[in-house]
């Protein structure tokens, strides 16, 4: 593992995404043995999946409980029906909630079945909030710059709220969907200011698909061209990259 500090983010390029993986986990779960009740953010898709992979293996060893912990997502997708096997309250279940040991009451997506959308919005920032906010936010890198959902264009201060998606996410989610005209045009997400509030963030980007976006983040000017640059200057984010992500 090499590390080094660019433009104030502290990086990692792991030898391996497993490397990677493993050392998040193992941070996670002293964050929990130290803190019970800790906080965490999480992410979907296909980059923190290994992540929650080596979480459920800690817990079926015995070595990590989220009994008394709690969480809240970055984003859910709109104007899908409930239980739909693409929304991201199903992979969330499938791929960390199953495995683990939190309880229901304390997993937390926005409501994207409310009669009211944004009001639903502010109700989640504002559970976050009561929460205590977040100890520890996971964060994957849309390969035009988004964070969560926060797409070109959304600015410092924005909070949870009903967002468009753009085009070229909604062309990354085809091979999960199927069709481009499947893929939701609109979801609920954190803003980047709400992301900005979690006392801790790591960034996790693997593979060469990775690489130009990585080398925004770390180098391009900050802006809301590239919403993840907002994410220099934060005391506590971290980069864990593998060796095609670094370039």
């Amino acid at each position: 593992m090499i590390r080094s500090t660019r433009n104030s983010i502290l990086t990692f390029v792991h030898a391996s995404r497993e490397e990677c993986e493993r050392a998040l986990a193992a941070e996670i779960a002293e964050c929990v043995a130290r803190s019970p009740f800790a906080v965490f953010g999480w992410a979907t898709g296909s980059t923190p999946i290994g992540l929650y992979r080596e979480l459920a293996s800690l817990h079926a060893a015995g070595r990590l409980s989220f009994a008394r912990a709690s969480c809240f997502n970055l984003d859910e997708y709109l104007d899908l029906p409930a239980g739909h096997p693409h929304s991201f309250a199903t992979w969330m279940r499938e791929h960390l909630f199953a495995h683990v040991d939190f309880a229901r009451a304390h997993t937390h997506l926005p409501d994207v079945h409310a009669p009211d959308p944004e009001q639903a919005a502010s109700r989640y920032e504002s559970a976050i909030a009561q929460a205590g906010g977040i100890e520890l936010q996971v964060l994957g890198i849309g390969r035009n710059g988004h964070i969560g959902f926060n797409e070109p264009g959304s600015t410092r201060d924005t909070r949870t709220r009903v967002v468009e998606l753009a085009e070229s996410t909604r062309v990354d989610a085809c091979r999960t969907f199927g069709s481009l005209d499947a893929v939701p045009r609109r979801a609920i997400t954190m803003g980047v200011s709400t992301i900005l509030a979690a006392r801790r963030i790591r960034v996790l980007a693997f593979g060469r698909a990775k690489a130009a976006v990585v080398h925004a983040l770390l180098h391009d000017a900050v802006s809301a061209e590239c919403p993840a640059t907002f994410l220099r200057g934060h005391p506590g984010v971290e980069l864990h990259v593998d060796a095609e992500a670094a370039g």
